[in-house]
């Protein structure tokens, strides 16, 4: 009897703890990794680095100096040497160390051993970025953030750059049009675009930007942001009307920077432009966002005068794409098809697109349109996207790069708010103006007076 009252008692708790600490890793991970899992993976990385090192190939043979330096003072074998280990930063969400390569060693080493490394460390995943020549950075992550996102407190918005999704490595994934001037949207019906959307619309919504939309759905997804749109054109035919203002816009901006670049004599050199950044702030026009959302409504064509019509606006949609980064007129087209079957200038129209966020698609061709010319690999990420993970998508560029990202929950009535609220902000751009949505005023509520009326009597 007292073998089980003792049992009771220390398997009892332990058990009950371990319970706890189980349920807590399925259903809370940002509160199980501070207080349990950073402690244990700290200790398997201190207790296992040299020894993981050498499993995974990562170790050289030491210096003659070193060999020499262990014969002479100890008799131990001298074994392999790891690369150095800098000191160990935790974080919300994982590990950070450094580790400087011994000779002979390349980052694309350490990054093959990724997936050992996170094996045998006890962590989600394992990420490996270059910080200088011979120093390579470590982020271990150790559960997985894009299941329940939660942006960084340190991801704040600058002018045109937009903190929008979460990275599978836990670092904000940033729009900065500044770097990237015009991106490519996709995704299938409640995939997540919309959400994407909505938080570069809100990011750009606090800036002095210029918001232009063209949205081909009647304005069902762009409406709702009217009161911080400067145009905005629900049809092909009013986007007919509205491309070239917005063409000779940036050709008006072009002849501010040339009339810049009458350089007189003695002009110093950091006077000379050849964008709208380089000119004064007292000169320098706001820039302009262009949201296209369902590009291929302006592809589509019923009739010969439509087919004339869509050729105009594409070719418009091209020179924009090609001129009006220096103009400050950037682009986002937004779809959930994209495909050279949409007709002539399609794929001239993709190869302007720098950035490309592709999230689940109904048909591998619109994941290759969007990413297959610039990582072939990331296609069949795109295509592994699950129903059931609504927001998540692939992001790339034209460097060859792509990482997973993934937006956070931000509802409708929520967006609209924020944009109402900046609606003080909408630039004064006289050309756009017959193209400002009409915004409903919202009914006062009258509040009933404190003292009722009481009819006079006799």
């Amino acid at each position: 009897m007292s073998d089980l009252v003792t049992l009771l008692e220390v398997g009892g708790p332990v058990a009950a703890l371990g319970g706890g600490a189980a349920y807590t890793r399925a259903k809370h991970p940002r509160v199980y990794w501070p207080t349990v899992g950073l402690p244990i993976s700290t200790a398997r990385l201190l207790g296992s680095y040299g020894s993981v090192m050498e499993a995974c190939g990562l170790t050289v043979a030491p210096s003659r100096l070193r060999v020499l330096a262990v014969k002479a003072t100890t008799r131990r074998e001298v074994r392999p040497v790891p690369p150095r280990r800098g000191i160990i930063r935790p974080t919300s969400t994982g590990l950070r160390l450094r580790l400087r390569l011994a000779p002979g060693q390349e980052p694309a080493d350490v990054a093959a051993s990724a997936e050992r490394l996170r094996h045998a460390w006890g962590v989600h995943a394992v990420y490996v970025t270059t910080v200088k020549p011979g120093v390579v950075e470590l982020r271990l992550v150790g559960f997985d953030v894009l299941r329940n996102v939660r942006m960084p407190r340190k991801a704040t918005a600058e002018l045109l750059k937009v903190p929008v999704a979460l990275r599978e490595d836990a670092t904000p994934f940033v729009r900065d049009y500044r770097t990237i001037p015009h991106q490519l949207t996709l995704g299938a019906t409640l995939s997540g675009k919309s959400m994407y959307l909505r938080h570069l619309i809100t990011g750009l919504a606090r800036q002095p930007v210029a918001l232009v939309g063209i949205d081909c759905k009647r304005g069902v997804e762009l409406a709702p942001f009217a009161s911080r749109l400067s145009a905005l054109a629900t049809d092909p035919d009013e986007a007919a009307e509205l491309l070239p203002v917005l063409i000779k816009e940036m050709e008006d901006r072009y002849d501010l920077i040339k009339a810049r670049q009458g350089i007189a004599p003695g002009t110093p050199d950091e006077e000379i432009t050849s964008d709208i950044w380089g000119l004064p702030d007292s000169e320098r026009p706001v820039p302009v966002v262009l949201f296209v959302d369902e590009v291929a409504e302006l592809f589509l064509v019923a009739t010969k005068k439509d087919e004339e019509r869509r050729d105009e606006m594409v070719t418009q949609l091209i020179r924009l794409a090609q001129l009006g980064r220096a103009a400050g007129i950037y682009l986002e087209v937004c779809g959930q098809r994209f495909g050279a079957e949409l007709g002539k200038g399609a794929t001239m129209l993709r190869a302007q697109l720098t950035g490309r966020v592709c999230h689940r698609v109904n048909d591998e061709a619109s994941a290759k349109m969007a990413l297959g010319d610039i990582a072939p690999e990331a296609v069949f990420a795109a295509c592994a996207i699950a129903p059931e993970m609504p927001g998540l998508a692939v992001a790339g560029d034209t460097s060859g790069g792509w990482s997973r990202i993934r937006t956070p929950n931000l509802s409708l009535g929520a967006a609209a708010a924020i944009c109402r609220d900046s609606a003080h902000l909408v630039p004064d751009l006289s050309a756009l103006k017959p193209f400002r949505p009409d915004t409903p005023v919202r009914p006062v509520e009258s509040s009933a007076p404190a003292v009722q009326p009481h009819p006079v009597t006799d």
